[in-house]
């Protein structure tokens, strides 16, 4: 294809108004192979579509975008640095996001390419027109700026270049843009931070994570939402938590869940403030952090009884998160009568709440009953059956109810359930003592579309997962699940039928 292509360039250079061409050139190297493009793509011929963006048209525009985003790909990172360097300023500069997204992507790849960065840190113009592209209002654009840098801060040459050169005060004056622009710089920093305890060090003497740190207790409510997350987001590296703490930033965010009480806008930063601990107990501890923290459960308890409906999700979200691990479970079955409060108030919400409430709570459920083969203990299995007791007079009837209900979601939130307990030996003989059930669990009408069908193979996956399943279920039974099993989600029955459609 190599040699059409080039015979197209030649017709787009001497053409007055080459739409047509172009649009020819374009269905050429999408329809060619990356490898097959690469002689197209050497020497000064592709200086000609470039050329081609200085326009207001927007259609050529866009044609030569799609062009060059397909031939580009042909190139090797170093020669991009080398051959079209003015190219790239020229991208980075243009009027249309489309040609700044194209730029920044390439500049992507030549910031990840270790020859490539070499080149880029010799283009200080460059940098700091990519650093000026965070500004810009499109969001796709500014992604694509943080993304480069971020792949450039990848080196220590990087990391010098933009946090020990005037790059760090170009970074600075993009800041004072606007409240909106200054955390995209924050989110770059954020993503630095957490390649290595190097590049945090660096963004840290830079003075800019104090200053986003300075932003949690901010009189902006908003501001101080944004802030909560970006600090979750550091609190995701091993040694983004140890500089928090070192910060005493696991403290000053107790103290703001405690002061949330009496502040009247709370519920804007009060969800940011739980998923901060939450995220916190999953990677650590949840019985460390939850015994410093009294305070995290407490509010998780109260937002979960409250049916606020900003409050209560992120509530249900954690709890069922926190209940996912063997630790969590056994944090949360010490609070007693508080956590079983909580679980009937669950199991109120699931049958008949809001639909997004109730699969919010559903599989929150699931995740707070599921005990693998591997974890279950008496102890644990005597937890997790008091705790599906706990939910209804007859919990088996109830989740059964909520799965033949006209909607999907509920549908399979509520086959998860019996997913989740399906391989403990108490739900398994709870599951045969239910007249019914499991011919409900094999009928494949019980059902439809793809989601459910996976679900309910699911769950018979998870009944035959343990060993006591074949005594409780009987061989009869035990053998048509395992032939479900054998037959896949989307097995059909042959009906013999015959038509008459036509016939005298």
């Amino acid at each position: 294809m190599a040699a059409p292509i080039e015979s197209l360039l030649n017709e787009i250079c001497n053409s007055e108004d080459p739409i047509e061409e172009l649009k020819s050139l374009r269905t050429a190297v999408l329809a060619t192979p990356v490898s097959g493009l690469r002689q197209a793509a050497s020497g000064a011929r592709l200086e000609i579509i470039f050329s081609l963006l200085n326009t207001n048209d927007k259609e050529q525009i866009e044609v030569c975008v799609e062009i060059l985003s397909r031939v580009l790909q042909a190139l090797e990172p170093i020669q991009l640095a080398q051959n079209y360097k003015t190219a790239l300023q020229s991208g980075l500069n243009h009027p249309d996001d489309s040609v700044k997204v194209l730029t920044l992507t390439q500049i992507g790849r030549v910031a990840a390419h270790a020859d490539g960065v070499t080149q880029m840190l010799n283009s200080a113009e460059i940098l700091c027109d990519v650093i000026q592209c965070i500004s810009v209002e499109r969001i796709a654009v500014a992604k694509e700026a943080i993304a480069a840098l971020s792949k450039l801060s990848n080196t220590k040459a990087g990391l010098d270049a933009l946090f020990r050169s005037d790059l760090l005060n170009k970074l600075k004056d993009v800041m004072l843009t606007s409240d909106i622009i200054r955390y995209r710089v924050y989110e770059l920093i954020v993503e630095v931070s957490a390649v290595s305890p190097v590049s945090l060090g660096y963004c840290a003497n830079s003075g800019l994570i104090s200053q986003m740190l300075e932003e949690l207790t901010g009189d902006d409510v908003l501001v101080r939402a944004t802030a909560i997350e970006m600090v979750t987001n550091l609190a995701q590296s091993q040694h983004g938590r140890q500089y928090l703490a070192q910060q005493g930033i696991m403290d000053k965010i107790s103290n703001m869940i405690i002061a949330a009480e009496s502040d009247p806008f709370s519920n804007l930063y009060l969800p940011g403030l739980v998923k901060f601990f939450g995220s916190l107990a999953i990677m650590d501890s949840p019985q460390q952090v939850c015994e410093k923290y009294p305070v995290f459960l407490e509010v998780v308890f109260s937002m979960a009884m409250s049916l606020d409906p900003t409050l209560t999700p992120v509530a249900l979200d954690t709890l069922g998160v926190l209940g996912s691990t063997v630790e969590g479970k056994q944090v949360l079955q010490k609070t007693g009568e508080k956590f079983t409060s909580v679980l009937k108030r669950m199991s109120k919400v699931a049958a008949g709440g809001a639909t997004e409430l109730r699969v919010r709570c559903l599989e929150a459920l699931a995740q707070l009953l599921t005990l693998p083969v591997e974890q279950q203990t008496d102890d644990l299995l005597l937890l997790t059956e008091s705790w599906f007791s706990c939910l209804s007079s007859q919990p088996m009837l109830m989740i059964q109810n909520i799965s033949t209900q006209p909607f999907p979601e509920l549908h399979c939130s509520a086959l998860r359930i019996f997913t989740a307990i399906g391989c403990q030996p108490w739900a398994q003989q709870l599951m045969m003592d239910t007249p019914g059930f499991v011919e409900w669990v094999m009928d494949r009408s019980v059902g439809k579309g793809k989601e459910a069908k996976d679900c309910k193979f699911e769950l018979v996956g998870a009944l035959l997962s343990s060993s006591n399943a074949q005594e409780i279920f009987g061989a009869n039974n035990y053998l048509k699940l395992k032939t479900y099993l054998k037959e896949g989600p989307y097995y059909v029955n042959a009906v013999s039928s015959v038509t008459t459609e036509g016939a005298d």
